[in-house]
């Protein structure tokens, strides 16, 4: 039988990683693709016309993501349990609120509180739950991570879609309400723990008394990092990704049309991509803690510019088959890179407030990202080539950080 001494000393960072997955993929409700399973409904029952909606969801999106920048803060200042506690019982409370909205004004401000809590408070604080007790192994803790709630909320739409079918759409909120309640409050409260140093151990599992390990606690402030030129290198991969990931993602079934491909057969490269995910968030992720991270952002550049040339080219369903496999490894290198690079370089100390930081900008990214294609589509006169003209932004910022690698040291 295991003693309290063995139950103290064995290692709790990966108990942290699997508890913060179940988080992430609990945030489903208030990402896109929770939301989008309502759209139709909004539309008949609220009488709105979905331009108002998609509006709606726009100012939301970046009215909830102004909050993130302070809401980091408050995680490095009382911690990821309380944190993560509030930001659970507040997202829990919003959609509930989502389930009695009445017309555009009450649907839009539902939408800042959804958003701003779930899709960027509680994801920025699980992340942060697990950066700060992995230094060696991060990038493989994040991969896994990021893998797994990946799978966890596609089966969100599935699941609120049959409770929809069955109760009506209003109870599929108090639902996913009651969902939130029952799983995440009693993880942040019962399950999270702050740092490593609060119950005796180290990050990675490290001896307490090895004076060779890693020290948890250190890191520059915001300020600080954001004078320094790598903080802009990682924001610049990630607004880049967030922005032309996105665009290529909403845009996706009208530039495969210009291919001959029908709405249906573009809606099925959803799978193609989460393969292509699985396969490149814990490659990229493995690479970081065993190669190295100097010329990673670029390298990340060079994914990116390949996919738009992909997206921008294929027409053969193969190729179609590959474009999508490879965005979705894009994509899912891209999610272990940012994740693991800023603990590495800027340490854990502030974490909180630079992943706020650098969350808010990839969220204004993403927004613009649909926007900037359809105005290059009108110029253009089309999507295919729209995304070769946007192939110029990642291979600019590809031979800038080749150029320039990153020398980021403690």
């Amino acid at each position: 039988m295991a003693t309290s001494q063995d139950r103290v000393v064995r290692f709790s960072g990966w108990r942290i990683v699997a508890l913060s997955t179940i988080v992430l993929g609990l945030t489903g409700p208030g990402q896109t693709i929770g939301v989008s399973v309502f759209i139709d409904h909004f539309a008949a029952d609220l009488d709105l016309e979905k331009s108002w909606i998609t509006a709606g969801y726009m100012i939301g999106t970046l009215s909830g993501s102004l909050a993130l920048p302070t809401i980091g803060g408050w995680v490095d200042r009382y911690g990821v349990r309380r944190s993560m506690t509030v930001i659970a019982v507040a997202f829990s409370l919003a959609l509930v609120a989502m389930s009695g909205v009445q017309g555009i004004f009450s649907l839009t401000a539902g939408f800042v509180f959804i958003r701003m809590l779930g899709q960027g408070s509680l994801s920025l604080v699980s992340t942060v739950a697990i950066q700060l007790w992995f230094e060696r192994r991060r990038g493989l803790a994040i991969s896994i991570a990021v893998t797994v709630s990946a799978g966890l909320m596609a089966l969100v739409p599935f699941g609120l879609d049959a409770v929809i079918n069955e109760i009506g759409w209003r109870k599929a909120w108090l639902v996913a309400a009651a969902a939130v309640a029952v799983v995440v409050i009693p993880i942040a409260w019962f399950g999270m723990i702050d740092r490593p140093s609060a119950v005796g151990q180290r990050v990675d599992g490290d001896d307490p008394g090895d004076d060779d390990s890693e020290d948890e606690d250190w890191g520059f402030d915001r300020a600080t990092v954001m004078r320094r030129y790598e903080f802009w290198v990682i924001l610049a991969a990630a607004a880049a990704m967030s922005m032309l990931g996105t665009a290529l993602n909403f845009h996706q079934v009208t530039l495969l049309s210009e291919s001959g491909f029908t709405s249906s057969e573009a809606a099925a490269l959803f799978l193609p991509q989460v393969i292509g995910s699985t396969i490149g968030s814990p490659a990229m992720g493995i690479a970081l803690d065993r190669v190295g991270a100097r010329f990673a952002p670029a390298i990340q550049m060079a994914l990116l510019a390949a996919t738009l040339v992909m997206a921008g080219t294929a027409s053969s369903t193969a190729a179609v088959i590959g474009y999508a496999t490879f965005f979705g490894l894009t994509a899912g290198a891209s999610r272990s890179l940012s994740a693991t690079l800023m603990p590495k370089w800027f340490g854990t100390r502030h974490l909180g407030s630079i992943s706020g930081a650098l969350t808010f900008a990839g969220v204004v990214s993403s927004a613009a990202g649909p926007f900037a294609f359809s105005i290059t589509e009108i110029i253009s006169g089309g999507y295919r080539t729209t995304a070769l003209v946007w192939m110029a932004l990642p291979v600019g910022l590809a031979v800038a950080m080749a150029l320039r690698p990153p020398t980021a040291t403690r």
